[in-house]
């Protein structure tokens, strides 16, 4: 058992570089101890991450244990077949219909880091936030711009159209923020910040600075054209 569960264990990491080199079912179940202590190290930083962002956002995730997907890979439909996934990923739910976007974080040695945003919008959700970058175009730039989402994620990432969206014209002065259809955010992380004690409190930080991203994009999709709520 892990001495401190809100912060991850450098033996967390080993069992995951370990299972990198040895990724198979045998040697898996021999050391099946190992990821059991490992997991619950991870459940529990994420308890505790729960805990801490509940104090500024309301999640629907109600522990670090459903937080996590599975270690084992689904080899059905990934060119990867091996039979695991050396990595502990979660993800955190905001608490809908009123507030959207969610959180994800993937913990693997030498690949660490966070998410959030909106990585597949529906189409209608899509066809609102265009229209809204269309009508309020200086204010999602300021937004984007903010000391807070520059600091921690730098930009706006995610896939884009090549031209134009159906419906915008591509001279359009909102055309570099239309051509998006995901709004996705990425921060990364040293193995040496994941393992020091400040990490639970640096992903938390970084979590809350798109909040006010959170709830502009929260607020258009929960309201009509006209600003009326649709709950």
């Amino acid at each position: 058992m892990p001495a401190n569960t809100s912060s991850l264990q450098k033996s967390t990491f080993d069992f995951l570089k370990k299972l990198a080199t040895n990724n198979d079912r045998d040697w898996f179940n021999a050391h099946r101890d190992q990821y059991e202590q490992a997991k619950e190290n991870a459940e529990g930083f994420m308890d505790a991450l729960i805990a801490k962002m509940n104090t500024h956002d309301q999640l629907e995730t109600p522990s670090g244990k459903k937080s996590l997907y599975r270690i084992y890979n689904d080899v059905r439909f990934s060119q990867d077949k091996a039979p695991y996934n050396p990595r502990f990923a979660g993800y955190l739910r905001r608490s809908k219909p009123l507030l959207r976007g969610g959180y994800y974080i993937w913990i693997k040695p030498g690949a660490s880091r966070v998410g959030c945003g909106f990585g597949n919008p529906n189409a209608d959700d899509l066809k609102r936030i265009r229209e809204d970058i269309n009508i309020n175009y200086t204010d999602w730039k300021k937004l984007l711009k903010s000391k807070g989402i520059v600091a921690n994620f730098g930009q706006m990432a995610g896939d884009q159209v090549k031209t134009a969206p159906r419906g915008f014209s591509a001279d359009d002065p909102a055309i570099d923020l239309l051509r998006f259809k995901q709004y996705w955010f990425e921060r990364s992380f040293t193995d040496a910040e994941v393992l020091a004690p400040t990490f639970l409190q640096q992903v938390n930080q970084t979590y809350k600075s798109i909040r006010p991203f959170f709830d502009h994009v929260s607020e258009v999709l929960t309201t009509d054209a006209n600003g009326e709520s649709l709950f």
